[in-house]
Formats: C-alpha cells, structure tokens, sequence
C-alpha cells in the first residue's frame, strides 16, 4: 500500500505533459504586449518620418527663389528675421502635417532668417502618438519630434560694363582665312598693298583713297569696310552683322565676332538669373572718344532682330567700326587714355551686390590690347600711328574703387604682307604683340585676364568671363 502510493507520487512529480499549456498561459499577456509595442512603434515611427517629410519640403520651399520668403529676404538691407517667410512655411508645414493621421499636440517652430548673403530656414516639430496596446501598460502616447534646415544663396546683382574695341584694328578680319579673302577683293591702297590691304583700309570719307592709289576708281573711298559687308559680290544684299566666318555672303570682321559673342553673354545672363533685374549690362564702345552706345539695362533677353533692344545692338556692333563717320566715337587710333577716365566717370557708386539698387560693377573690356594715339576726322590725321600696348596705371583707379577689370584679349593675327605705309605702322603693330599679354593681364583684376583667338573662342570666353564674376561675386560679398 506505501508503496503503490510513493509510485503514484513518482509518477505525478515526473509527468510534464501539461506544462506547455501551463507555460503558454504564463507568457501570453506579456508577449501580446510586446507584439503590441512593436505594433505602436511603428505607427510612431511612420508618422514621425511623414512629419520630417513636411518639415524638410517646407523647409526646401520657404528658400526657394520664387519663394515670398526669399523675395523679402533679398529686398531687406539688414541681417534679420523673415517674417512672411515664417508665415508662409508655417503654412506649408501644417498644410502637408494634415494629411498624416493619428497625432495630436503638433507643435512647429520655424525660423527664416536673412544672414549675409544667405536665407536660411529651421524648422522644428513635437507630435503626440495615440497608442492601443502600450496604453495597457499606461502609455497612451508617444512622443515623436525632428528639424530640418535649408538654406540658399541669396542673388547678387551685378553690373556690368561692356568695353568695346571698335578701332581700325577690330575691323581686321576675324581669321587668317577671312584676311585672304578681303585682301582679294580689296582694292584700297593698292599701290602699297599689291597683295590686297586687310588692316586699317576701311574708312570711308570722301578724300581717304585716292584714286590713283586705288587698284580701281573708287570715287575717293576706301572700300574694304564695304566689301566686306556683301564679300565683294554685287548680287548680295549688304549685312549690318556677319556672325559666322568663311560665310558666302559677308566676311566676318573681328567687330563681327565679339558682337555675336556679346549676343550669346546676353543670352547666358538671361538663362543664370535667379529674379528678375539681376544683372544689368549695356554696350560703352571706344575709338578716341567712349560712350554709351547702349547704357545699362536689365532688359537682356530681347530679340538680335528687333531694333530697340540690347540684342540687336550688340549683334550690329561691326556697324560702329571706325569708318570716321561718327562723332561720339571720334576716329583714328586706340585711345584707352580717354575711354578708362571717362568709364570712371560712368560707375557712379561701387556697391554690394546685395540689392537692386546696390549693384556690385564688372567692367568687361575687349580689346586687341594696342594702344594708338592717333587721330583722324576728315581725311585729316595728326598723332602717332605707332602702337603701343596699354599703360596699366589706367586700369589703377577703378581697381582702387572696387570695380573688377575683366579683360578678354583678342590677339592680333599677324599682318599679312606688312608695307611701309603710315610711318611703317604695320610693322610696329607687329613687333608689339608679344609684349600686349603682358601688359593686358596687369591691368585686370587678379584671375580675370583671358585669351580668345577664334570666333568661337570669343564667345567662350566671354561666357566663362560672366561665370568668373558672378563666382567672385559670391565669394567676395
């Protein structure tokens, strides 16, 4: 009998057959709790990622260009909060915030402020989480926040001042091809350029060819500057702009040349502009005289067929060659003694560049780099027709003021058949070319000295000119 009943204890100490229904009950409530948890979190970790969502796009969009922040930033002339900036972002965030459901006790802080040169945005949140099987346990929310911050460059605006070389020299053909071509239908002077005359031979007053020196009668006149406008064929319409060399119906002068390329600047200035009246160009020409050929304007994106607008003048710019017909420009040599005082003299104030009315000034000169003192009106000459290169003492009192000189050097090409004619003036312009880099690169700014020796180099250039301003303009301001 005791020992039937220490078997039956045996027996129930070692049977296990109902603890995994005994450990099931013991475990569940925790594990749906956990499970629950998991559940909880994920539904406050998405709605905290939809938040960080809003306030990132509200952020990108309370300093975008066309934003009423960033338009009252760049209108302000002090550092400092941005108020319809704060406004219209906080309506950004609270408008994407509505759309993400299960939160309570939004809370935003957003910041848009001006700092230098920069509108930046911060913006901040706090949210309430309902959750289900955490409140079991007594949390009946979660806490979930984030910030986000943007920024931008605020637009510099810019001046700039196109200095164009329209002397004698710039109506040198543009390549050596398009001198071949003018020298064979070139009839001026040929009693000293038997070969056909490519430099200087374009004047057009009554008594500047003679006759007798001409290959034939010209009435008086030089004809080259002519000629080159229909390239010598009688059934071509004359052209005011020749853009392309080795064209059929004009042959491209280096005046040509720059005026297409100045084309293309208006239209790289046009494209880059973050607002409107950013940049402001105009068109100063130079002979003996400097003046305003197109003064200063923010309307850059005309068209190079309507006369009125800035495309057209610069697309025409050949037609202000030294032909000793006009008298703003005066006629004869090179005369940077007189176009850089009389710049000087144009760039009223040097600004910041950080308002419209505080534009910050580039001048942009283009030139052959010679320097020629003489002077002609007429027919009648006085001065030395020997050229020089620049004095870069010239360039000193802008730079003083604050103002850049960007300078694009367009190389002389070498002249062709040289004569003795006008006191061996050939073979002087020749003899200084190698030392004209030199001289140019200590006139303009610092990094601001380039080189173009084709058509297509010139409008290069001239872009990356335009790209090196408004890269120092950031940098410096």
């Amino acid at each position: 009998m005791g020992i039937s009943w220490l078997r039956l204890l045996s027996r129930f100490r070692s049977d296990q057959r109902g603890s995994v229904a005994l450990l099931f009950g013991i475990t569940v409530v925790p594990l749906i709790i956990c499970i629950g948890c998991a559940v909880d979190y994920a539904r406050a970790a998405s709605a905290r990622t939809a938040l960080q969502g809003a306030a990132d796009a509200a952020g990108v969009a309370a300093v975008s260009s066309k934003s009423v922040g960033f338009l009252a930033a760049q209108a302000m002339t002090t550092d400092g909060s941005v108020s319809v900036g704060i406004s219209d972002a906080t309506k950004f965030f609270n408008g994407r915030a509505s759309t993400i459901g299960g939160i309570t006790g939004l809370t935003p802080t957003i910041t848009v402020v001006k700092d230098g040169k920069f509108v930046r945005a911060s913006v901040q949140f706090t949210a309430k989480v309902a959750t289900t099987f955490m409140a079991i346990a007594g949390w009946r929310n979660m806490t979930v926040s984030g910030s986000s911050s943007s920024e931008a460059s605020l637009p510099t605006f810019l001046d700039f001042y196109l200095m164009l070389d329209v002397s004698g020299s710039m109506g040198l053909p543009s390549t050596n091809a398009e001198q071949t071509r003018l020298a064979a239908i070139n009839p001026d002077n040929y009693k000293l350029y038997p070969n056909g005359c490519t430099f200087a031979c374009h004047f057009t007053a009554t008594d500047a060819c003679s006759d007798s020196d001409q290959k034939y009668s010209t009435g008086g006149k030089c004809m080259g500057f002519s000629l080159s406008r229909t390239a010598g064929k009688s059934t071509n319409t004359p052209v005011n702009a020749c853009s392309t060399p080795g064209t059929s119906a004009c042959i491209q002068l280096r005046a040509d040349a720059v005026g297409y390329a100045v084309v293309q600047l208006l239209q790289t200035a046009n494209a880059t502009a973050k607002v409107a009246n950013q940049f402001r160009i105009g068109l100063y020409p130079y002979i003996q005289n400097l003046y305003a050929y197109f003064p200063l304007t923010s309307a850059i994106s005309g068209s190079s067929t309507n006369s009125g607008t800035i495309n057209y003048a610069a697309a025409n710019l050949a037609t202000l060659l030294d032909t000793g017909q006009n008298a703003a420009l005066g006629s004869g040599g090179t005369h940077f003694e007189n176009a850089f005082p009389k710049m000087n003299t144009l760039i009223n104030t040097v600004g910041t560049g950080s308002t419209a009315s505080d534009p910050l000034p580039f001048v942009f000169l283009v030139t052959d780099g010679a320097q020629n003192n003489q002077i002609q009106w007429g027919g009648s000459w006085s001065g030395d027709n020997h050229a020089t290169v620049i004095d870069k003492s010239l360039c000193t009192t802008l730079k003083n003021r604050g103002v850049t000189i960007s300078i694009l050097y367009i190389p002389y090409q070498p002249i062709q058949n040289p004569t003795s004619f006008g006191n061996n003036e050939d073979y002087f312009v020749n003899a200084i070319i190698p030392s004209i880099p030199g001289a140019l690169t200590q006139c303009a700014s610092s990094g601001f000295f380039f080189t173009a020796n084709t058509p297509d180099d010139i409008t290069t250039a001239l872009n990356a000119m335009f790209k090196q301003a408004l890269v120092s303009a950031r940098v410096t301001n």
